[in-house]
């Protein structure tokens, strides 16, 4: 099963938006879905459920880049900037497709699928947070191919 359709499956099965992401790309950090799971229990519906903070699909895809990008040494600084500066990337592109980042505009918003979310557009998503969900993944592993290469 592709990382979309994973993030998809585990958003049906319950988990939130940002555990869904990080979740279905656990592998790309060399991590364990259930290592991932319990870090952002709290992030989903823009932090605790608020809706008011960062979509929790961005909150996941951020995390994700933080595990590949560690900033774990106070006085790295180019470590700081690395990951701030491919999760501003991942952000920027991500409000490129939907306008917005923040989970409550979003939800009041409800952009659905478009040409630039081809893999909601491929698993047949109408659901507003599945197709949050999937183009995070979508962007995610974009961004990843794109410095690989």
């Amino acid at each position: 099963m592709d990382r979309c359709a994973m993030a998809y499956q585990y958003h049906k099965d319950g988990f939130n938006c940002a555990q869904s992401v990080a979740a279905a790309c656990a592998d790309l950090a060399g991590r364990t879905p259930e290592e991932v799971l319990a870090g952002l229990g709290g992030f989903g519906g823009g932090i605790g459920g608020s809706h008011e903070e960062v979509c929790g699909a961005v909150s996941g895809g951020i995390f994700i880049l933080g595990l590949l990008r560690p900033f774990t040494q106070a006085e790295d600084a180019g470590a700081k900037r690395a990951v701030y500066a491919q999760a501003k990337e991942f952000r920027r592109r991500f409000t490129e497709i939907f306008s917005l980042s923040r989970c409550g505009d979003l939800l009041r918003a409800r952009p659905g699928v478009s040409e630039k979310t081809p893999a909601a557009q491929r698993l047949g998503l109408t659901t507003h947070c599945d197709i949050m969900i999937v183009t995070a993944v979508e962007l995610l592993e974009a961004l990843l191919a794109e410095e690989s290469a």
